[in-house]
């Protein structure tokens, strides 16, 4: 029998200690099935990575907690991100503030490898090789994740520029 029918096989009898402690992990019981599917459908496109004979539970309990420290990570740059957002424009004119908020929304559109790049250099107005630095990507990847980003960026803004409303009198 390979890996993967035999992982398969054994998998069912692991999912309701799985359940346990990602309830014990988030405290939250939709968060806790969400983490339990995402680490069941790990486990089982990385089937030939684990090793028959080994201990199955193990393995799927370090998948689950890795799981979920890379979503608390995800989750806390995303918050820090938010938080070097301006809130307001000191401009009164209403179609600025709207475009800046159409410009956010776009933002958070974008892939978090794409969009940190642009908030460290935009917002936190770190120079280049520092924001790779602090996102520990060399420096070439850094650039073309920035790339990327700004032009997915400019694609959703031009998008909601064509959307504009007519005003009918």
């Amino acid at each position: 029998m390979d890996a993967r029918s035999e992982l398969e096989k054994n998998l069912d009898e692991y999912v309701a200690s799985l359940k346990r402690y990602a309830m014990v992990l988030t405290r939250n019981r939709d968060a806790a099935e969400d983490l339990v599917q995402e680490t069941l459908a790990k486990a089982i496109a990385a089937a030939d990575q684990w090793q028959p004979g080994s201990d199955l539970r193990v393995w799927l309990f370090r998948i689950l907690h890795n799981t979920h420290v890379s979503e608390r990570r995800r989750h806390k740059v995303r918050e820090d991100a938010w938080l070097h957002i301006p809130e307001t424009v000191e401009n009164t004119d209403p179609t600025k503030r709207i475009e800046l908020q159409q410009v956010l929304d776009a933002l958070q559109e974008l892939p978090e490898a794409q969009r940190l790049p642009i908030v460290l250099i935009a917002i936190k107005e770190m120079s280049y090789a520092d924001a790779a630095r602090t996102l520990d990507l060399p420096l070439g990847t850094f650039y073309s994740r920035l790339g990327r980003g700004r032009a997915a960026l400019r694609k959703i803004v031009g998008g909601l520029k064509s959307k504009r409303l007519k005003l009918v009198v």
